[in-house]
């Protein structure tokens, strides 16, 4: 068939862009005409009898892309996209496409446009993968589409505003874009492809820079390029020829996007390949030894930034690729000299930048000394010694400094701290280095210099410098914390250098002038105190000798510290471990020496210690038990314990029941209304053991039952207890009886407990005992249900006394009111009689009447002279008993014979209850 006549049956089919008569007409029918246009487009470029039309395709392209050159409609973006597929195929074979293409990329510049407020919702899986596919244009090998490509994407984060519009369309929010890129893997696809751009540097260093883009704006574009192994294929590339000076800029601050927002994790999981490593000790040593400018002296340090977090990986191969060794080359510079090559001609110029990489420096050693291997080059290297060098005082170390150049006073009091905290972590793990490079001296020598007062000012800007400004408050605080991580150790020739050079009294004199200081206290000065008791504490606790020179300024140390009021205690300031060092100072440097042990119980410690337990929150309890029982071994502590009263009166012995029942009551142990036994086969067992009764625990860990001796307080009261004896002892209630005879039997309801949880998991392991065996563990079984049901027994037994008792206090009650309103009716009835008495004379006259004829017939019957005898008139005093007999108690008053005027007796015999 002729070609020809080919071109000329279709040719009528071609779509032709027209100029229409009037904008309005257009306005009206512009829709459907577009849309016609469109898939007569799509047709004519996918026909196979029109496939060969070049000319005609790229004018018809060029025809349509005019007429979108304001932007592409939402819903035209599935039909834009099979073009732009159609012309990346055929450029491999006719580059005339390319320039389509491009100006084809250099519209998605632009915002998307709609025609409905609702285009942007129903054409977005649309406009996705028109966003995916445009992606995948990266496959195209021309530069400029590649490079149109990465221009088009960073456009989408521009902040220009499209224009007004006057044909009715408007453009897509910005938010909508940014939410289809990272919807549509985008940034996934360009990492991909950069394994394509090895030979085309500058579209290697845009897409580099279209990825800085994504990832520092998206946490979602950031998961997409580490799921491309987007880090590892950066760093690995961060080191090619370029001639910009770009790459390695634009590389590091991916992986610092990456890091923030793309899982940190993951991300130095992909860079501690042997590979990476190696790239970024190239890119590292190459900034360190041939940069000069501000820009590469901030490169340099953001690569050591990112090793520091690498070394965080306990897989991290920085010591097979040598770049361990290396580094620690540069941490000991320049405080130590060294012939090695890498710093032989290297020159600092103490700046920030160069301040700032030796911090880096002294943060990485911290990191790399959690991998063991990392110390023996710590040892090669003499890192030790470089850090005792750095943390001696100022004027020590001014004395050595022979460079005209150095570190400014506030740099090197950082440096100097940071040292300190440096050590800290590494010493240690180092005791051979630390003990050669003499240590223990370095350290006292910077604490006297701490504890002077003299001149110097501290800076205390950066963040070991908290709290230290205008002090060495800051050097104080992490010397004695160093000293702290080295006596904890139990390490005994170090521990004895320290107590030979006379630390002991040096941190006591240190300890008291802080707590004479004027300056109020402060979270620092706090943590500071807590710190040296701790060290004395280490140092003091299993050698009789160092207790000794603890002696009485040490007792007095701690007595003044345990008066510290209990509503310190949540002051937020730290108070609370300060009060539990002082206690914990007390139990190792006191408690085994009878010398101080006297004289702490001589200055009213054992009275402190029993204060503070009455009035401290549950989680002191322990340690201040623990403490007291200690103290027990000595037998004058006893008769302290039984003496102390609390402000309300209660004694000791009703302290520690109080404690047990409050103990109970957390522990969910099973107890009645009155606080007895209220289940005699289960007597003290707990809630937690209860949860654990269908467990079998292996041999070598041990059983619900024994770990419950050590973790709460019951057996420490019990021991307690012990000591002071169970009976005679003072201000204890009915309820302290009940819970005594409970504690009084506690090691027979353990052992009971513990044998019946061996029967328990005996049965639970399928193992049945020989018949002698299963008959003693039933005895022992029914032997501790028969002891706690005799202490029931005695609980019931103590408390039908006491209600006997106060029946009886009860009737007493009831006898006294009963004789108080006896007494009123009396006196009532006899002040009428002395009323009517007086008011009527007839009613006198017949009373003295009588009272003369009761005098008269008193008389003996006799005429022998005689001397007058003395009557008495008895007054009852007190009555007893109740309505079917009282007793009355008589008092006794001489009168005379009666007299005229003597008054009635009636009125004056009353009755009076005491």
């Amino acid at each position: 068939m002729d070609s020809s006549k080919v071109v000329q049956r279709r040719k009528p089919e071609i779509p032709v862009i027209r100029q229409t008569a009037s904008n309005k007409e257009q306005h009206i029918h512009g829709v459907t005409t577009k849309c016609l246009e469109l898939s007569k487009v799509i047709r004519l470029l996918e026909d196979p009898l029109t496939a060969t039309l070049k000319e005609r395709h790229l004018f018809v392209l060029k025809k349509l892309l005019k007429r979108c050159q304001n932007g592409f409609l939402l819903r035209e973006l599935t039909g834009i996209a099979r073009i732009l597929n159609i012309c990346a195929e055929r450029e491999k074979e006719h580059p005339e496409y390319e320039s389509v293409l491009c100006d084809a990329l250099r519209i998605c510049r632009l915002s998307f446009l709609k025609e409905k407020t609702s285009d942007e919702q129903t054409y977005a899986q649309d406009a996705k993968d028109f966003l995916s596919h445009m992606g995948c244009l990266m496959r195209v090998s021309s530069p400029e589409v590649r490079l149109q490509i990465c221009d088009s994407v960073q456009s989408f984060y521009s902040c220009v505003s499209p224009g007004r519009r006057t044909d009715g369309l408007q453009p897509s929010s910005p938010g909508f874009r940014l939410q289809l890129l990272e919807r549509s893997g985008l940034a996934e696809t360009l990492v991909l492809s950069m394994v394509i751009l090895e030979n085309q540097p500058a579209v290697r260093l845009q897409v580099l820079q279209t990825l800085q883009i994504l990832s520092s704006s998206s946490d979602v574009n950031c998961a997409l390029i580490v799921n491309a192994q987007g880090a590892e294929r950066v760093c690995l590339h961060m080191n090619e020829p370029d001639p910009s000076g770009q790459v390695l800029l634009r590389s590091s601050e991916i992986l610092w996007n990456l890091l923030e927002r793309g899982g940190r994790g993951e991300v130095t999981a992909q860079l501690s390949s042997l590979a990476c490593v190696l790239a970024l000790k190239e890119a590292f040593l190459h900034q360190l030894l041939n940069g000069f400018r501000h820009y590469d002296l901030q490169l340099r340090n953001d690569l050591l930034v990112i090793t520091t977090l690498i070394a965080e990986n306990p897989k991290s191969p920085l010591i097979e690729s040598l770049f361990a060794k290396q580094l620690i080359v540069f941490i000991t510079f320049p405080e130590l000299k060294s012939h090695n090559p890498l710093v032989r001609n290297l020159k600092l110029t103490y700046n920030n930048e160069d301040f700032e990489m030796k911090r880096l420096l002294l943060n990485l050693v911290v990191f790399m000394s959690k991998d063991l291997s990392a110390l023996q080059l710590f040892k090669e290297g003499r890192v030790l010694l470089a850090l005792l060098t750095l943390v001696k005082p100022p004027a020590v170390s001014s004395e050595v400094q022979s460079d005209l150049r150095h570190w400014t006073s506030a740099q090197q009091e950082e440096l100097q701290l940071q040292a300190l905290a440096t050590l800290a972590t590494v010493a240690p793990l180092m005791l051979d280095d630390y003990v050669s490079c003499q240590g223990n001296t370095c350290l006292l020598l910077l604490l006297d210099w701490c504890a002077e007062q003299d001149a110097y000012f501290g800076q205390g800007h950066s963040f070991h410098g908290t709290g230290g400004r205008g002090s060495k408050k800051a050097q104080m605080r992490y010397c004695i914390r160093v000293l702290r991580s080295m006596t904890s150790l139990g390490n005994e020739p170090i521990n004895q250098d320290l107590c030979d050079q006379g630390v002991i009294n040096q941190l006591l004199g240190i300890l008291m002038q802080m707590e004479g200081s004027p300056d109020e206290e402060d979270a620092v000065t706090l943590e500071i105190k807590s710190d040296i008791q701790l060290v004395l504490s280490a140092l003091c606790e299993s050698d009789l000798h160092r207790k000794e020179l603890f002696g009485s300024e040490g007792v007095e140390m701690a007595v003044h510290f345990l008066k510290t009021s209990p509503d310190k205690f949540y002051s937020g300031l730290g108070h609370n471990k300060l009060i539990l060092s002082t206690v914990d100072c007390v139990w190792s440097c006191i408690v085994g020496c009878y010398t101080t042990e006297d004289y702490f119980l001589a200055k009213e410690g054992a009275f402190l210690l029993l204060d503070l337990l009455s009035s401290s929150p549950r989680s002191v309890h322990g340690v201040v038990l623990a403490t007291l029982l200690e103290l027990c071994d000595n037998p004058k502590t006893l008769s302290h314990i039984l003496s102390w009263r609390d402000g309300r009166g209660g004694t000791a012995p009703g302290l520690l029941l109080l404690l047990w029942r409050e103990e109970e009551a957390e522990l969910g142990v099973s107890r009645d209304t009155h606080g007895g036994i209220a289940d005699p086969k289960r007597p003290i067992l707990t809630c937690f053991q209860e949860e654990d009764t269908q467990l079998s625990f292996p041999a070598d860990r041990p059983s619900a039952a024994v770990m419950d001796v050590s973790e709460n307080l019951r057996s420490k009261i019990y021991s307690i207890f012990c000591k002071l004896g169970f009976q005679d002892l003072p201000g204890l209630s009915t309820k302290d009886y009940v819970t005594l005879s409970i504690v009084n039997r506690y090691l027979d309801f353990k052992v009971g407990e513990v044998w019946e949880e061996i029967s328990r998991e005996l049965a639970l392991d399928g193992v049945r005992p020989v018949s002698p065996d299963q008959q003693a563990l039933d005895s022992i079984c029914k032997m501790t249900e028969d002891t706690a049901r005799r202490v029931a027994a005695e609980q019931s037994s103590i408390l039908q006394r006491q209600q006997q008792d106060d029946i009886s206090q009860e009737k007493l009650l009831y006898t006294e009111i009963k004789s108080h309103w006896k007494q009123q009716e009396l006196t009532a009835k006899s002040w009428d009689r002395y009323v009517s008495k007086t008011s009527d004379y007839k009613i006198l006259q017949e009373t003295k009447s009588q009272r003369e004829k009761y005098i008269e017939s008193s008389r003996p019957k006799t005429n022998a002279t005689f001397q007058p005898a003395e009557h008495f008139i008895g007054r009852v005093l007190t009555t007893e008993g109740g309505a079917a007999g009282a007793e009355l108690t008589l008092a006794r008053a001489s009168i005379k014979p009666a007299a005229p005027e003597a008054q009635d007796p009636e009125y004056f015999s009353t009755v009076s209850v005491k």
